[in-house]
């Protein structure tokens, strides 16, 4: 059974937090933190919670700008380095370091930045279809394949992009997951639809607050992005989890990235897509076990 809570941020910030029923029981169990993307929201997670049980004590965060949530005005409010101040003031209230921090989408965008930024509030890292900012960036630049798989940013930066989506119960929001996925049950479709009818400004600000889109007309931000490598390498244990049938992110972004990455496990999964979360909720509950229960080598 699901527990949810709210948690208070000393930064003025209010999360909304799922976790497992019997979480308190775990006592000294590990410390996981499970971060969602668009257009999802934190109970994508539930299914994995409830796989991991006791055995684990998770915390899913309903990340800012979405339902239950603190939902702060304005694009500005919801640059990176915004979104990983929460993530990192979470991880601190909940109880640092963390285990694992696992990510999926643009939980994983922000868990890239906070592992870089922050290794020391995380002992290891899980990524699920997210691409690290500088193989996104370089893709984005120079990849006319993935320039047109990622159009759709464009699109979710118009000031109308919320009136859009919610056209016709939703439609286009459908239209990210495929084709009537087997997974995407009555139940689900029901979840998914109160959180986008409680608000999508929240959600599509963090693709406005955001350089890293494909370039259109005069709107060159993507080439005058400067990232740093010592600012984005992340030196904390990574395993990633990639579906090879993502639509919108190519296994193209998983070339090089050790570069940036030195302790790198990349686990490819030809035949899953970008929602390996309700896909294969099976696969990403034991990988976190078994990553859980591999042994940290010592630091060089």
């Amino acid at each position: 059974m699901i527990r949810e809570c709210e948690v208070a941020l000393p930064h003025g910030i209010t999360l909304a937090c799922r976790s497992h029923a019997d979480a308190a029981a775990a006592g000294a169990a590990p410390r996981v933190m499970l971060v969602h993307g668009f257009p999802e929201a934190a109970f994508v997670w539930d299914e994995v919670i409830e796989r991991l049980g006791p055995r684990a004590a998770c915390t899913a965060p309903q990340m800012r700008g979405y339902a239950g949530s603190s939902v702060p005005e304005g694009t500005e409010a919801y640059k990176a380095r915004h979104l990983v101040a929460d993530l990192k003031a979470l991880i601190e209230v909940t109880g640092a370091p963390l285990d694992l921090l696992v990510a999926h989408d643009w939980g994983g965008a922000v868990a890239w930045a906070l592992a870089a930024q922050q290794p020391r509030l995380v002992r290891r890292l899980l990524i699920i279809n997210a691409p690290h900012p500088a193989t996104f960036l370089r893709e984005l630049r120079h990849n006319p394949a993935q320039q047109e798989a990622s159009a759709y940013m464009n699109f979710l930066c118009r000031p109308d992009a919320a009136a859009l989506l919610a056209a016709e119960d939703f439609r286009r929001l459908w239209a990210f997951f495929g084709a009537d996925p087997a997974w995407l049950t009555p139940a689900l479709r029901q979840r998914y639809l109160a959180v986008w009818r409680a608000g999508l400004e929240g959600p599509l600000n963090y693709y406005r607050a955001s350089p890293l889109r494909p370039l259109r007309g005069a709107d060159d931000a993507v080439r005058r992005v400067t990232l740093d490598d010592a600012a984005v390498t992340v030196q904390v244990p990574t395993h990633v989890l990639w579906g090879e049938r993502d639509r919108a992110l190519l296994p193209a972004l998983l070339d090089g990235l050790e570069r940036w990455v030195p302790s790198l496990t990349v686990q490819r999964l030809p035949d899953a897509d970008h929602w390996v979360v309700h896909e294969q909720p099976q696969l990403v509950a034991d990988t976190i076990l078994r990553l859980l229960e591999t042994p940290l080598r010592p630091a060089a």
